[in-house]
């Protein structure tokens, strides 16, 4: 089965030419020229590629909200920028950063590393604990023992979709606030916390001892597959 990706480059001459590698390399391109509507449709894609430099909308915009419309599809930016700040800046809300001029061979693997990640490829319903499984391909959660769905709110269901595209790894609270909300996070503020609570209240056998999302005081969570 063919990976479909999303590319968003307004460059012709690179467009016509990552395109056409991609999918000797077995991708499925949908390539734009704008990034503008493009969160209409990006629930379609595995993942997204992504240029800053764009007319019109730039990419950082873009990206934003492409991020804000599908949480769980992963964003690959490309970029002639070698700023740190650039960087920094991208990574906030893309799940890495690659600079021009590049190799394709160096595209190809970091695409197929933010894809594995993702659970983009496969539709194995994965495992949090014993009893909750997620279905990547529809993005929705069970009960594995009754078989019936959890119903989740939207945020909710961003938060848990974050935590799977970024396994095993501890999430400061500050980062999963700014992807989700898209906004800065504000000292002390309350809202992830609330909204974690709420989540294990619907995910976790024992609320208030946690498997599923572990919680590193201090730091932020992190949830284990």
């Amino acid at each position: 089965m063919k990976r479909k990706v999303l590319y968003i480059e307004d460059n012709e001459k690179i467009g016509s030419w990552v395109k056409e590698e991609l999918e000797q390399r077995g991708f499925s391109v949908q390539w734009l020229l704008s990034g503008e509507g493009a969160e209409k449709e990006v629930n379609l894609y595995e993942i997204i590629i992504l240029d800053i430099m764009l007319p019109g909308l730039d990419g950082f915009t873009v990206g934003k909200r492409l991020k804000k419309a599908a949480p769980a599809v992963p964003i690959l930016l490309l970029s002639a920028r070698t700023s740190i700040d650039d960087k920094v800046d991208g990574l906030q809300f893309a799940d890495d950063y690659l600079t021009k001029p590049f190799h394709t061979d160096e595209l190809v693997a970091r695409l197929e590393v933010l894809i594995r990640r993702s659970g983009g490829i496969h539709s194995e319903r994965i495992a949090l604990g014993n009893h909750i499984e997620v279905d990547p391909e529809v993005q929705m959660v069970y009960d594995k023992y009754t078989g019936e769905e959890i119903i989740l709110t939207g945020k909710q269901h961003q938060i848990l979709m974050y935590f799977l595209r970024h396994p095993n790894r501890v999430l400061p609270k500050e980062q999963i606030y700014e992807a989700i909300w898209n906004e800065p996070y504000i000292t002390g503020d309350k809202t992830l916390m609330v909204h974690i609570h709420r989540l294990r209240q619907k995910l976790e056998r024992h609320p208030d001892s946690p498997e599923i999302i572990e919680t590193l005081k201090g730091i932020g969570y992190r949830v284990k597959l």
